[in-house]
Order: C-alpha cells, then sequence, then structure tokens
C-alpha cells in the first residue's frame, strides 16, 4: 500500500457536498442530496459536508449525519455540551431514555423539521477539523490510514499545498484495503466452498 498515494482514493472537491458557513441547515440537506444523487464512483454515498468560507476551497467545518440530528434538538446541546455519547462514559440505556424524558428532547420531533431546517444556520453546529484531520495528497495510503486510526475519523481533508483538493474516506480507504486482502489468495489451509 505504500505505492498508493491519498490522492488515488481520494474524492476530489468539486465532487463533495459543499454549503457556505452561511448557509442554512435546509441548504446543506439539499446539497448532500445532489451530491449523492450525482456521485457514481462508489456504491458508498456521501455521508458529510465540508462547509467553506468565501472560497470552496477554504474547508473551515464538516457536517455530518450525527451533527444535522443533533442541531433540530438543540436541547443536546444543553445536556452534554458538543454531543459527547453518554454510553462512553458507561450511561446505562435506560438512563439514557430517563435524559430524554426529562429534557423533553423531541417533544415535537418531525412537526417542525421543516420550520427548524431553514432557520438553523451551518456554522452554530458544523464541527471545525483539527491539524490531525489534513492529509496531503502525495501522502501514501499507509500513513493515511495511521492518521484515520488514530483520530477516529471517517474522513480526511486532502490538501495539495496549502490548497484543499478533496477528502479521504473511511469507507473507500477500508475497501481498497479489503480488495488488497482479497487478491491475496493466501493458502490457509481451508478450501474454498
Amino acid at each position: 500500500m505504500k505505492k498508493t498515494k491519498v490522492k488515488d482514493l481520494m474524492i476530489p472537491l468539486e465532487e463533495y457536498a459543499t454549503v457556505s458557513i452561511e448557509a442554512t441547515l435546509y441548504d446543506a440537506v439539499v446539497a448532500l442530496e445532489k451530491a449523492q444523487r450525482e456521485f457514481n464512483k462508489s456504491p458508498y454515498q456521501h455521508r458529510a459536508i465540508l462547509v467553506y468560507d468565501g472560497d470552496k476551497h477554504n474547508i473551515v467545518g464538516k457536517v455530518s449525519q450525527l451533527d444535522i440530528l443533533r442541531a433540530l434538538e438543540p436541547k443536546y446541546e444543553q445536556m452534554s455540551g458538543q454531543g459527547a455519547s453518554l454510553a462512553r462514559f458507561g450511561f446505562s440505556r435506560q438512563f439514557q431514555k430517563t435524559l430524554l424524558e426529562q429534557f423533553k428532547l423531541w417533544d415535537k420531533p418531525l412537526a417542525d423539521v421543516c420550520k427548524k431546517a431553514s432557520k438553523v444556520c451551518v456554522k452554530d453546529f458544523m464541527y471545525a477539523p483539527g491539524e490531525g484531520e489534513y492529509v496531503g495528497a502525495e501522502t501514501s495510503l499507509d500513513e493515511a490510514i495511521h492518521q484515520l486510526v488514530m483520530g477516529h475519523h471517517q474522513s480526511l481533508i486532502v490538501t495539495d499545498g496549502k490548497k484543499i483538493v478533496g477528502i479521504l474516506r473511511l469507507t473507500d480507504v477500508f475497501m481498497a484495503v479489503f480488495q488488497e486482502i482479497i487478491v491475496c489468495n493466501v493458502d490457509t489451509g481451508k478450501q474454498s466452498k
């Protein structure tokens, strides 16, 4: 995999869902739907939206599917700040259900979804990528895999110098590794049926 470069697997920025930092949640969902409809290079649809400020190559944030769901119910921010997973801290499913009732989360679940989506601004709920979420286009796939694993990232933003040129998705990296394993055809002593 050392010969494979990030640029060989990345999705070019032009083919990915992007919105302005001033866009609404509605705009972001529409951009994601359009990118999914037009993207046919992989069986895996885009699951995030990149947010730019001014120039489309000035990516300042990401919006995931989870971010969108959290943005539709602002009480999550009050509960746990930055939407930290309660299960990660050992809280039971029953305790989480109690919080749902106590904070009256989703008390009007989908009744106001259109209204909420048109009022919530992307800049208010986007995630700003950290330094470890950028990778150079010429970087080896081995190094990119290390970044994905160590950072628990679903994707990395790909740069060419200072310019952002694409996104490297975990699903595409996994498929490349998966295909490499399949073609190995290592004799393990087991007969395939």
